[in-house]
């Protein structure tokens, strides 16, 4: 019992270590972001520019730069708290949001609201169509999935093939969307569906805002009941909890997470697939660490966002540096046991040779 003791508080020290690095990081990528740019200011003209006494600096700091430095911090932060609950239901590195298409669905949702509803639907929700679109698009799309992976309680490798599946005919019929409208209409949507930062002000980002600061304490409040899902649904039954209706409002709240980022920045891929696992290796645990795997979003979509304005020779949208940095991710991911059966093999046959 001392020697389980010793283990648990460790892992938590390690965490708290982890996730104060991390802050650490994401603090100076953000200080970057604030100061870099065709009006470059030095550390003390930057502080000077955030107390508002700083002038023209003070307007490119507050009104221009730090939405999108702000932005990069929690959309990062929500998207890897997201998928740590995906990948901790479905128990497997997968189970993402954009793998399972709830990113792609919200995406849609977006797309059917304000391109092929009548002008009237859009014109009446003004600056929330984008929101409400992916909310019901993302929500929809995960409703979808559940009922279709549900046979007997949802399993975590059905979830994901029906998640893939459902990711692929989304795409095509956002797809056909983009082909039925106006050039330039296309255009704009297709740059806004790689997932960027570029559009962001202060106008779109705060009921955004409003509504992750609504949805992270339920989650959190959330968590004791996760963690007993994370031990099997027939111990946490055990435990007294309703397993199926726990797991559908845990899953409406990680949704809600990634409808939320999407509706304003659109689909950022691979930051909740590969965030949890990289936060997890770091922390060395049994489970997927929440709050290392948001601190670790955080730093991956703030890097990626300097990334997209500062080292390539053209702006690109952070979304295409996301999935170039995800895919890489994802092929060490799956080439990993391969390569550790190759590994054992060879000791293998070195031992009895």
């Amino acid at each position: 019992m001392s020697a389980a003791r010793t283990a648990v508080t460790a892992r938590r020290t390690r965490s708290v270590v982890v996730c104060t690095v991390l802050g650490l990081i994401t603090l100076v990528l953000t200080l970057i972001a604030l100061s870099r740019g065709d009006f470059p200011l030095t550390l003390p003209e930057l502080l000077e520019a955030l107390t508002g006494r700083g002038g023209f600096a003070s307007t490119i700091v507050l009104e221009w730069r730090l939405p999108r430095a702000l932005a990069a911090v929690v959309f990062g932060a929500a998207l890897a708290l997201s998928g740590a609950i995906f990948q901790t239901l479905t128990r497997n590195p997968l189970g993402s949001p954009d793998v399972l298409g709830f990113s792609t669905g919200a995406y849609t949702g977006v797309l059917l609201l304000t391109l092929v509803a009548p002008p009237a639907a859009a014109g009446l929700l003004g600056g929330a169509a984008t929101t409400v679109g992916a909310l019901v698009g993302g929500i929809g799309s995960a409703v979808i999935v559940y009922l279709l992976a549900r046979r007997d309680g949802v399993q975590g490798f059905r979830l994901i093939v029906v998640g893939i599946a459902m990711s692929a005919m989304l795409n095509a019929v956002n797809v056909w969307i983009l082909l039925q409208a106006l050039d330039e209409v296309a255009m704009a949507a297709s740059m806004w569906g790689a997932g960027t930062l570029s559009l962001i002000d202060w106008a779109g980002l705060v009921p955004v805002l409003i509504l992750l600061v609504v949805v992270v304490p339920l989650l959190i409040l959330c968590v004791p009941l996760l963690r007993q899902l994370e031990l099997g649904d027939d111990v946490a039954a055990v435990h007294g909890v309703a397993v199926e209706r726990t797991r559908r409002r845990i899953l409406l709240l990680a949704v809600v997470l990634v409808a939320a980022v999407t509706a304003l920045s659109g689909p950022i891929a691979f930051v909740a697939l590969s965030a949890p696992q990289l936060a997890k290796r770091l922390v060395r645990g049994t489970g997927i660490p929440l709050a290392a795997s948001a601190a670790m979003g955080a730093v991956l979509l703030s890097g990626a966002d300097l990334v997209t304005q500062h080292v390539l020779p053209t702006a690109l949208p952070v979304g295409v540096v996301t999935i170039v940095l995800g895919g890489l991710y994802l092929v060490g991911l799956l080439l990993a046991p391969a390569l550790q059966a190759l590994r054992t093999g060879g000791r293998y046959g070195q031992d009895h040779a």
